[in-house]
C-alpha cells in the first residue's frame, strides 16, 4: 500500500486537507492506509526532503511557510509563546531575538526544529494566562501580550537571582496591567521585583 502513494499524491492530498502540522493518524486518515503504511511513508518522505521531521512523530511539508510562533505552540502544548520572544514581538524590547521562547505548564523542554531553538519554560497553572491569538501567513497562534510577557521573563530572572530587564519601551507597558498580572505568581517578593522593575 505504501508504494501506491507516491509523492505527488502525497504532497497534494495533504495541501488539499489544508494539515500543515501531521503526524501518523492523519496519515492514516487522509490515505487510508494501516499505521505502519502511514509510518512508512512518513520515513520515506522525510529522507526524500519532502517533509520536515517538527519533532518525534510530528511532520510538515518542507515547503509550508509556517509562522515560528505556531510551530511553537504545535510542538508542545499547552503553551504560549512569551518571555523575550515575545517582548520583542511587541516591540517592548529593542533586540531581536532568535530563540522562540514559550511558557508551559508541563515541564521544561528544548527543541532544535528548522534550524532554530524552541525552549519552554514552565509556570504555575493559576498564572498560566494574558495570552491571546496574533496571525501571520493566517495561521493562529498563542501569545503573550506586551505586559504578560515582561512579567514572565522578570518572573525566571527573580528566581534566578538577576536583576530585572531593564532596557525596554515603557511606553509599550500599562503598569496597573503588569500589577495584576505578577500576582497571579502569589509571591509577595516577586511582586516588590515587578514594581521596582517598573521605576
Amino acid at each position: 500500500m505504501v508504494k501506491l502513494v507516491n509523492q505527488t499524491i502525497f504532497r497534494s492530498r495533504i495541501k488539499e486537507k489544508g494539515i500543515l502540522i501531521f503526524s501518523a493518524p492523519d496519515v492514516c486518515g487522509i490515505f487510508g492506509v494501516s499505521k505502519v503504511a502511514a509510518i512508512g511513508l512518513l520515513h520515506r518522505y522525510s529522507a526524500k526532503k519532502i517533509i520536515v521531521k517538527l519533532k518525534r512523530g510530528l511532520y510538515a511539508l518542507s515547503d509550508a511557510s509556517l509562522p515560528e510562533p505556531y510551530v511553537a505552540n504545535r510542538i508542545y502544548s499547552p503553551s504560549y509563546v512569551s518571555l523575550e520572544f515575545a517582548l520583542s514581538y511587541h516591540g517592548v524590547i529593542p533586540e531581536t531575538v532568535y530563540e522562540i521562547t514559550s511558557v508551559t505548564t508541563k515541564a521544561p523542554r528544548r527543541f532544535e526544529v528548522l534550524g532554530r531553538i524552541f525552549s519552554y519554560r514552565k509556570i504555575k497553572k493559576s498564572a498560566f494566562s494574558g495570552y491571546g491569538v496574533e496571525r501571520q501567513n493566517n495561521l493562529g497562534f498563542y501569545i503573550a501580550d506586551a505586559q504578560k510577557a515582561f512579567v514572565d521573563a522578570n518572573y525566571f530572572r527573580w528566581f534566578e537571582k538577576l536583576p530585572p530587564i531593564s532596557r525596554f519601551n515603557k511606553e509599550k507597558i500599562d503598569i496597573e496591567t503588569v500589577k495584576n498580572y505578577a500576582r497571579l505568581f502569589g509571591k509577595g517578593d516577586f511582586e516588590n521585583f515587578i514594581k521596582k522593575s517598573l521605576q
